[in-house]
């Protein structure tokens, strides 16, 4: 009587590795290649199978790399797209994108990748398998192109729309990197002024035997707090810090509270507002372009903004278009476009073009993102030197204040 394998249970598959090995084949030519296996065993016995005899084999070892990024995602859809477009075999793409890539990280991750494309997943499926690397967004795309026939295109369209979100990142990044980073090396000449210049000026004082002005009493008195609890004053910032990003992570309402204020921010506001309106239309372009559905290409959108706000917004929007209402309604009534979206978007589901019309609603608005950013950079400049210019200047006239006063009673 016959019986049923058990079935495997789900998780329990087994993880293969690569092994380089050299050889003979049957008629004696020294060989040489590399094979997938769940063990050195397994893959000699293949190799023996295939008609080889095995002189050497090795599992692979990958140097550790460095952490992999968006711009390393980024630069691999770029080369991908590139070759595929010159014709070159998929598998043999991944090959050398993979050993040639400066991060021995992306390096493994696209040849395990290549492993599961050679043991018969689709590409799109393959990605979806490292969903840390490849978002919705990504596989959805890939997924189109394997469908259509055209993956080569819209790899394509898919590295120039994730080299367009690298640079707007980029230039929200260098317009706040700036103004943060005058601020902290402000604070931190601030604490060394007050731990160990103004105990020194202090001392002096001393000397003099008569009542310090009022600014130089308030200065000494603050000096004398941070030389006291200097190492709560770095924890709680440090851990205040460290408890947003946390609470930003784990709690809704955190989210929501924090991209609600970045949008209505003063000066940085506008410019966050017109940059996550810029990745949601040129996400929605991107998809539909590629003709995924409306409804479908909306499930991308919202978490692609970057912003939750819009992302929940996004939401009601394909709520809203599932039921039968147009784009243009929906997003009005969501209240966080402006009226030239609004209309371009109009005329875009009007004449049958709403992927070009958003491409252009993105590239405006981008543009507008540049010139804020340049804007901000000339303001921010003087506006930080002048409060450098107030909170050091300050400290140091409260500290020559009283010699400024014996001077003076000398004379």
């Amino acid at each position: 009587m016959a019986t049923a394998k058990p079935a495997r249970k789900r998780g329990s598959e087994v993880k293969e590795h690569l092994f380089i090995w050299e050889g003979k084949s049957k008629e004696g030519r020294a060989t040489r290649g590399e094979i997938r296996a769940a063990s050195q065993t397994a893959a000699q016995a293949m190799l023996r199978r295939q008609g080889v005899l095995v002189t050497k084999i090795g599992k692979q070892r990958f140097k550790s790399g460095s952490k992999i990024t968006d711009k390393d995602i980024t630069l691999f859809t770029r080369q991908l797209a590139t070759m595929m477009k010159a014709g070159v075999p998929l598998l043999q793409a991944f090959d050398i994108v993979g050993k040639g890539h400066s991060n021995p990280s992306v390096g493994k991750l696209l040849l395990d990748i290549k492993g599961d494309v050679e043991t018969g997943s689709s590409l799109s499926q393959a990605f979806r398998k490292y969903p840390l690397y490849f978002d919705a967004l990504f596989c959805n795309l890939v997924a189109a192109g394997e469908q259509a026939g055209i993956l080569e295109t819209l790899l394509d369209r898919l590295a120039t729309y994730k080299e367009k979100m690298q640079a707007l990142k980029s230039k929200i990044k260098s317009a706040l990197f700036y103004p943060m980073s005058i601020l902290i090396m402000a604070f931190v000449i601030t604490a060394v002024i007050m731990i160990f210049v103004i105990p020194a000026f202090k001392e002096v004082f001393k000397s003099f035997g008569a009542d310090l002005p009022t600014p130089t009493v308030i200065v000494i008195a603050m000096s004398d707090f941070f030389v006291e609890y200097w190492w709560l004053i770095f924890g709680s910032i440090g851990g205040a810090i460290y408890a947003i990003k946390e609470a930003y992570k784990r709690s809704e309402a955190m989210q929501i509270a924090l991209d609600r204020f970045a949008l209505k921010a003063p000066i940085f506001g506008d410019v966050i507002r017109k940059a996550t309106v810029a990745r949601w239309t040129r996400t929605l372009a991107t998809m539909f372009a590629a003709g995924v559905p409306l409804v479908e290409a909306l499930d991308s959108v919202g978490g692609a903004a970057g912003n939750y706000v819009y992302k929940m917004a996004t939401k009601d929007i394909q709520n809203e278009v599932s039921t039968g209402s147009n784009l243009t309604s929906a997003m009005q009534n969501s209240k966080l476009f402006d009226n030239m979206v609004l209309q371009m978007v109009a005329i875009g589901e009007e004449s049958g073009a709403l992927d070009g019309m958003l491409e252009k609603v993105a590239g405006f608005l981008e543009a507008e993102v540049d010139d804020a950013v340049e804007a901000l950079a000339s303001l921010m400049e003087p506006m930080i030197m002048a409060v450098l210019g107030v909170l050091i200047g300050g400290l140091v006239i409260a500290l020559y204040l009283p010699i400024f006063k014996l001077g003076s009673v000398v004379g």
